[in-house]
């Protein structure tokens, strides 16, 4: 299944619009991004070096550290998003 990819690289995304992106990327529907979701999204962005970064990103925004980023733990991902997805991401 393809992902649509609507993002442009210029547009700043709010902290909703991102979780909403995100959240597309959720394939098994539990609410929460596993390791392999999150590298399919920086896949989709044209990122390279996808494991590695996607290892980093749950270590970075996984606080309770159960392998999944869930609701609470998103807004975690933002920094991380910005250095290595090129997103932008207004702060609120």
């Amino acid at each position: 299944m393809a992902i649509k990819n609507n993002l442009s690289n210029n547009r700043e995304l709010t902290i909703e619009e991102f979780k909403e992106w995100l959240k597309k990327f959720d394939t098994d529907k539990d609410g929460r991004i596993s390791r392999d979701e999150l590298r399919k999204a920086i896949r989709s962005r044209g990122g390279r070096f996808t494991t590695w970064k996607s290892i980093r990103g749950i270590r970075q925004a996984d606080t309770n550290r159960n392998g999944y980023i869930d609701d609470a733990e998103i807004e975690n991902l933002v920094a991380f998003a910005q250095k290595n997805m090129g997103l932008k991401i207004a702060a609120y």
